[in-house]
């Protein structure tokens, strides 16, 4: 069943909301409503029905693990003898006594464990995805991982951040996958649908060995991977998690043994992955008041015009530190290589008649323009830029009918790459520390929002760049339809009267080679094409 009811702030959050916040908490719900809402689009995917197993996916090469057996799993019992019959005897049971809500449940995750946990990461990211108010002295709290459910809540999760919680939750994903599939072939225990007659199937039958079970590896990953991105969710993930686990019983396509061994499986993995993350300098991305000054004073000394802070009272900029974070597809060295060309200069001729031309889209929008900008808005209380190319390639992988492996594989080159995107990208505006259009001409009146950072390069155009070139790499037939996604999604800054035409097309060209990088991995990672 889909997870709902992410509109407004819980009661127990509420309850740690200082007063002087909760007034202000209309406006901010009003400003919540009015951004692109989330869809559900849970009810329209049908039952996972793989075209192929994959069964050799246990051969493809994974991102962090080193081997596909580093983490051992026992060889299972026999699909005969007490022990099994007990466990065949469970699902029997369990499909007996279903009630309303658990056949809901077992619809909603026969859709695919990849599929859904990418839904609830979305739904995760919207919920979080609200920037701290003031403090009645002007400055601005900073969310904390250790007191997640004090205010401000943690995550913030900003575009930055969810490019990184997808990636992360991606790859660890696919990794997984990977060490199960090879499990699966080497010990070829058939699922129990397969073994026993007395067992209704539930869902669509394959010959995918069961041991161990793919979707209670999604789920071990997904539970030690939640702690680390959304601390304060793990009643509402242990939920999603037990629904899934005894979905998978009442499908009859896997026995508890299966599960044991696949979420024990996933958690290690998992924790391979934290430990990555826990390292990888988005811990001190956040910056400084003396670092921001250092970036402006930086500015000026090149004769430019610095990014400010347009809020009242002036917030801090956000993660001024993202482009030191470590990256996925490429090292350090090339991230400074791909950095986009400085920006026209803030005194030359080419600034000026950008300028202009920002000030004319908002000014004299065409209805057209006004729908493309708040189409790909995705604003405050929204899954994010990244997040709406993943709801984008995951309808269409629904209609492909990959396997999970190859689910999870597609969205790992997808998510890493726009986790690179957003690196490149927040190096670039940092660097540049370029203002916006509305700093520069107060007549600029935006209809998308006010984003808190420096305008050059587009974060919108470098996502889309990066997604719709890993996109038309795995679905070739659809690759000119990403890129003219992609040029739209770009261009929607530009008429939205945030960005300038240099911050849309030179995001866009860096989101397409940080793309390639992923691409590259693609290739080499014996999945094929």
């Amino acid at each position: 069943m889909p997870i709902t009811g992410y509109s407004k702030p819980n009661g127990i959050l509420m309850k740690s909301i200082p007063k002087h916040i909760i007034s202000l908490l209309p406006a901010l719900l009003l400003l919540w409503g009015c951004s692109k809402s989330i869809s559900d689009r849970s009810q329209a995917f049908p039952a996972l029905n793989p075209a192929k197993t994959d069964l050799n996916a246990g051969t493809w090469k994974p991102i962090l693990l080193n081997a596909p057996d580093e983490f051992a799993v026992p060889a299972p019992g026999a699909p005969a003898g007490p022990d099994y019959t007990a466990q065949i005897n469970e699902i029997k049971s369990s499909q007996a006594s279903m009630d309303s809500r658990e056949h809901e449940a077992l619809q909603y995750w026969s859709a695919g464990a990849v599929l859904r946990w990418n839904e609830i990461t979305r739904e995760l990211v919207a919920k979080y995805n609200l920037p701290p108010v003031n403090n009645p002295d002007g400055t601005y709290p900073v969310p904390d991982a250790n007191n997640p459910l004090a205010y401000p809540y943690f995550p913030f999760s900003n575009p930055p951040y969810a490019a990184r919680a997808y990636a992360y939750i991606s790859a660890a994903c696919y990794d997984a996958l990977v060490a199960c599939y090879h499990y699966k072939k080497l010990y070829n225990r058939a699922a129990p649908y397969n073994v026993s007659n007395t067992v209704t199937a539930l869902v669509p039958k394959t010959d995918l060995p069961s041991y161990p079970s793919e979707d209670a590896t999604v789920a071990g990953v997904m539970w030690e991977m939640m702690k680390l991105l959304f601390p304060g969710e793990q009643a509402f993930v242990q939920e999603k998690v037990n629904e899934h686990l005894q979905a998978r019983i009442a499908s009859g396509a896997n026995v508890r043994s299966d599960l044991d061994a696949g979420f024990a499986l996933g958690r290690s993995v998992a924790l391979k992955f934290v430990a990555r993350a826990r390292t990888d300098r988005a811990g001190q991305a956040g910056g400084s008041a003396a670092i921001e000054a250092q970036f402006r004073q930086d500015a000026i000394a090149r004769g430019e015009a610095p990014w400010l802070s347009q809020e009242f009272p002036a917030r801090p900029g956000m993660l001024m530190l993202f482009g030191r974070v470590r990256t996925w597809n490429f090292d350090s060295t090339t991230l400074i290589s791909i950095r986009p060309p400085a920006p026209p200069s803030t005194s030359s001729q080419q600034f000026k008649n950008e300028l202009a031309e920002v000030y004319e889209y908002a000014r004299n929008p065409t209805r057209e323009q006004i729908r493309i900008a708040q189409f790909w808005a995705d604003g405050v209380g929204t899954y994010t830029p990244p997040g709406h190319w993943n709801a984008i390639a995951c309808e269409d992988f629904v209609q492909r009918n990959f396997s999970e492996v190859r689910w999870a594989r597609n969205l790992a080159l997808l998510n890493t790459a726009m986790m690179d995107g957003a690196i490149a990208c927040w190096d670039a505006k940092y660097f540049y520390f370029n203002p916006r259009p509305f700093q520069m001409d107060n007549r600029i009146k935006t209809v998308v929002g006010l984003p808190n950072f420096p305008s050059y390069t587009s974060g919108h155009s470098t996502f889309s760049g990066a997604a719709a070139t890993v996109l038309g790499f795995i679905l070739k037939d659809k690759a000119e339809s990403y890129q003219a996604m992609a040029r739209e999604a770009s261009i929607s800054r530009l008429y939205g009267a945030i960005h300038y035409r240099s911050d849309c097309e030179q995001g866009l060209i860096c989101g397409q080679r940080v793309g390639g990088f992923a691409i590259e991995r693609g290739k080499t990672d014996g999945a094929g094409e």
